[in-house]
């Protein structure tokens, strides 16, 4: 009788850490959850930030080419006029600002491939979050349905109570994944670039052509030597 007590005290012994070390289990899986939410929240805001600089060069480059325009224009109508000296004085300004706005492109192609890869981390790591959410809930749902059995049986009232709770549980998880479904595709949606696109086509060839070449440069300048002389 003793020993049968000891082997009952044992079993409930055992029973209630499995089930304790599956209750913390769900309980770390939540927390690690709610950790890699916010560092793909912060991760998005950074990202926010970078492509607000970029834009920032971007509108500082467009300036920088407005002035250049200019000063060959001035510097143009100065040679004509015979003003070399002034002449000299805006070609070296000019040569400045073109070391500058090579400087500002460079950055930016740079910075726009570390964008696309960022964007990219962002995004696949978004999706390995959802799927992660997505497995706890079935984990759950799994977990009710492995206390019904162990805890009342299937026969009892309790235990019919308990698997109506279940299937209610499984008809929210379903709507839930139906709804995280929807969310990932427009999340897909927000790192498409269209003007990466774009500009790959412009590269292949396609469509009409928005950066200037050096031959497009050449022949504008001697068009202006050309009006000059007349």
């Amino acid at each position: 009788m003793l020993k049968t007590i000891v082997t009952l005290f044992r079993g409930a012994a055992f029973r209630a850490e499995e089930e304790f070390a599956d209750r913390s289990a769900l309980l770390i899986l939540d927390q690690q959850i709610r950790d890699s939410a916010a560092a793909i929240e912060r991760a998005k805001r950074a990202l926010a930030v970078a492509i607000a600089q970029d834009e920032a060069e971007g509108k500082r480059l467009e300036t920088t080419l407005a002035r250049i325009a200019d000063l060959e224009e001035r510097a143009v109508a100065a040679l004509g006029g015979g003003s070399d000296e002034l002449a000299t004085e805006a070609a070296e300004a000019i040569a400045v600002m073109e070391a500058d706005r090579d400087a500002i492109r460079e950055a930016r192609a740079t910075f726009a491939r570390e964008i696309a890869g960022l964007k990219t981390t962002v995004r696949r790591s978004g999706q390995r979050l959802a799927e992660l959410e997505r497995g706890r809930r079935i984990a759950l749902a799994a977990e009710s349905v492995r206390r019904l059995k162990s805890g009342h049986g299937f026969a009892s009232p309790s235990g019919a109570t308990a698997l109506a709770d279940a299937e209610a549980t499984l008809r929210r998880l379903r709507a839930r994944q139906a709804e995280e479904a929807g969310a990932d595709t427009a999340y897909e949606t927000l790192d498409a670039d269209p003007a990466g696109i774009a500009e790959k086509l412009e590269a292949a060839g396609f469509g009409q052509r928005t950066r200037p070449t050096a031959a497009s440069v050449l022949e504008r300048l001697k068009q202006k030597t050309s009006a000059a002389a007349a």
